[in-house]
């Protein structure tokens, strides 16, 4: 509730043409805040699209069964790491991401059959056999936790069942060309990396016995669709907490020529191969600082641009320790 607001202090943004200013407070930028990650969802996904190859690409997804899901639920960190590591490790196997990828010596583009990337049976079974080795490993390794409904899968045998269960069970994984382009993708997936799971504008009341806020029935059509749902405020903030991350998880990782560590030359080297012009050097950043930094007036409609002035953070009013006895 302090993001944007006195509490964080701020900065003060001028109009060259009018004169006019106005304070921009300061933002928590804690990730789970749903007002303060619209700049980095842009800035991401700006980033992503100009990493963009001439190349078909596919919408991959990989989902995890109920019985592995719960375990999930108690062990986030590991298991969500876990299911990153081994998504990858899937499609390096047997392929690469997007619909092609560097030959072994990496002198030539090694492209997919047009239209068709890969078997999902074959995904998805060697999927599931990678996933529950390593599941498997980190449980030996007491990297696993389990309580109350499921504190059972504690004792070896019981969790080796599990497992067993899970193996006979077809897990998902769904891959298609996305309709409206690699771009769509991204943008899609931004509004999910980039947000918390309610933003403030669907909250319609809040008080001491219930939180209502809008959602959407896809089953309906139309108007019929948003509904109102109340809430206990308990519950509530139970929803809400599942939603959020472990502390210091990265929830958006790259491999293959896409990694961190050899990125720009892996692209480069791509882009040489596919006789693809390189972007100009710096646009990124050029759209990162503009977006940051240049704000309209509302008076003249001109660029505002921050002043060296910034604002002082304003502590909280106390409570008062005045009591009034009305008996």
């Amino acid at each position: 509730e302090a993001c944007r607001t006195p509490r964080l202090g701020g900065h003060v943004n001028a109009c060259d043409d009018c004169g006019r200013t106005r304070i921009s407070y300061n933002s928590c930028r804690n990730r789970h805040c749903p007002k303060c990650q619209g700049a980095a969802r842009k800035e991401w996904v700006d980033a992503r699209v100009a990493d963009l190859l001439p190349v078909p690409y596919f919408h991959v997804v990989f989902t995890l069964p109920p019985g592995i899901a719960e375990i999930a639920f108690h062990n986030k960190a590991v298991v969500y790491a876990l299911l990153m590591r081994i998504a990858a490790q899937t499609l390096q196997a047997v392929a690469a991401v997007p619909g092609g990828g560097l030959s072994p010596g990496r002198s030539r583009w090694v492209a997919c059959r047009p239209g068709f990337f890969l078997p999902l049976r074959v995904l998805s079974r060697l999927f599931r056999r990678l996933f529950l080795t390593a599941l498997a490993d980190v449980f030996a390794h007491g990297e696993l936790r389990f309580s109350n409904e499921l504190s059972h899968l504690n004792d070896d045998e019981a969790f080796t069942r599990h497992l067993a269960r899970a193996r006979r069970v077809e897990w998902v994984v769904y891959s298609k060309p996305p309709f409206g382009g690699p771009d769509q993708v991204l943008a899609y997936l931004g509004r999910y990396t980039h947000r918390v799971a309610i933003a403030n504008s669907r909250i319609v009341e809040v008080d001491d016995g219930h939180v209502a806020f809008r959602w959407k029935d896809y089953r309906g059509n139309g108007r019929d669709r948003e509904k109102i749902m109340r809430l206990d405020p308990r519950e509530f903030i139970r929803c809400f907490l599942l939603h959020v991350l472990p502390a210091g998880f990265h929830p958006m990782r790259h491999f293959g020529f896409l990694a961190n560590s050899h990125r720009r030359d892996r692209i480069g080297l791509c882009r040489q191969l596919l006789d693809q012009p390189s972007p100009a050097g710096g646009q990124p950043q050029a759209g990162k600082s503009q977006h940051r930094q240049s704000y309209e007036c509302p008076d003249c409609r001109r660029p505002m641009h921050r002043t060296g002035i910034t604002v002082a953070p304003v502590s909280p009013p106390r409570p008062s320790s005045f009591w009034c006895d009305t008996s």
